[in-house]
This record gives structure tokens, sequence and C-alpha cells, in this order.
């Protein structure tokens, strides 16, 4: 029998194409599986990346509650035409503490990875209140409501510990301060604000939404959006991942 004619023992012979099919999945299974025990993170280590502040976390809720990954995703592919249109593509590390994480796969809105410093404060005030104002064709709605609604302030805590508790390494420090750091990332003046950025690296400390008086859920929102991809020095990663 010719090398080529040996599949033929597979096709006229159920038993031995099953265990045939059983060797294979166990094979590539212990290739999988195996690394896993002896690899402590399966996701590369990149400078910059930190757990969010409580601002930007209770603003990535109120993205999630509206409903924003059903028409946006925030996962750039390494396609020329993607990365010339949003910029550098997606590492895994820009989502390793998203519960869940917001790749998504539809876009009828614009990808928003690298949404972060590309507009204004104010831009995305008008653009969130009433979309159309800005862009005339837009089918996004808009959310007047998030600059009349105020933060509920009285779980950051809780929330900072679930998050622990999945995985994200906030201490003990941020814990009890997430409700102090929440209001310090919004006025850049006070007291706390210098305590809150040494907790948090390279967070911007703002008013969001333009307006004094207590944190409201734009002010979450906008302060979430505009972190979005801006906490890697993709330069310097493209230069150190040159050098591996």
């Amino acid at each position: 029998m010719s090398f080529w004619n040996r599949h033929k023992i597979f096709e006229k012979n159920a038993s031995i194409l099953i265990a045939g099919i059983l060797v294979v999945i166990a094979i590539g299974g212990l290739v999988e599986i195996t690394p896993l025990f002896y690899l402590k993170s399966t996701i590369e280590v990149v400078d910059g990346v930190r757990p969010y502040t409580p601002l930007e976390l209770a603003g990535r809720n109120i993205y999630v509650r509206e409903g924003c990954y059903l028409c946006h995703s925030q996962m750039i592919r390494p396609l020329r035409d993607e990365v010339e249109r949003y910029g550098h593509y997606s590492l895994a590390a820009e989502s390793m503490y998203d519960h869940p994480f917001q790749w998504g796969s539809k876009r009828t809105g614009p990808d928003l990875a690298r949404v972060g410093g590309k507009y204004s404060d104010d831009w995305h005030v008008r653009h969130l209140t009433n979309p159309r104002a800005i862009v005339p064709q837009s089918v996004m709605p808009g959310y007047p409501s998030l600059a009349a609604t105020e933060l509920d302030l009285e779980n950051v805590g809780a929330h900072l510990r679930t998050s622990r508790a999945v995985g994200v390494p906030y201490t003990e420090d941020q814990i009890a301060n997430g409700k102090t750091d929440l209001k310090a990332q919004l006025d850049p003046d006070g007291a706390d604000a210098e305590a809150f950025q040494k907790r948090y690296p390279k967070a911007t400390v703002r008013n969001f939404d333009g307006k004094g008086g207590d944190p409201t859920e734009l002010d979450a929102l906008i302060a979430y959006l505009q972190m979005l991809g801006t906490l890697v020095d993709f330069k310097l990663y493209d230069e150190k991942a040159n050098l591996r």
C-alpha cells in the first residue's frame, strides 16, 4: 500500500478513525495545556498598564451599562487598514484588567481603543449629549441624562474590592481611599490630588464635564474614554519588541 493510500484505513474503519481523532485531540490539548502549569502569566508585561482609577472604573461600568460595546469595538487588529485608521494594534495587556473585556466585533461606530486624547473633553460632552450636533449623520443615541446624574459614591470601595477578587491588583490603600480618589481626580488643586497620582501613575486629573459640583456619570464616562489607549508608550514598546 502506497503512503498516500494509507488514509483508507481510517475511512473504512470507524473505530480506528475515532481512536485517531482522540489521539490528535489529546496531543493538541497537551500542547495547549502543559505550558499553563509552569507559566505564571500568558500575558506579556507591558510598561504603563495599570488598573483603572475609581473614576475610570465607574465610567467603564456606565459604558457597559449603556451598551456602548454593541456598536463600538476596542480591539485594533494588526492589519494595515486598521492600523492606519485607528493607530497601533491592540495589546492583550491593555485588556488584562477588563472584566469582561471590550474587544467586540461590531463597528456601527468607530473602534475606541485609541480614542483617548483624540478629542477634547468639551467635544465628548457635546457628542454624548447630542451626537448629531457633532456628526449630523450619526445614528448614536444621545445621553443628556448622564450630565444630570450624580455618581453613586457609597459602593466605590466595595467595587474595587470585588475587582481585586477577580485578579485586579488593587491594594488595601487604594480600596480604602476609593471614594477620596474618585473625587480627587476631578480636582487638580485639591489636597488629595498628589496622593491620588502616586496611587495611579499617569492618571489625568481635571474636571471632565466642565462643571462644578458633585461627580456626575458624564465625568466618569469621559474620564474612561480619555484614558483608552494612552497608558502605553507604543514607540518605546515597538523599540523593545524589535530588540527581542
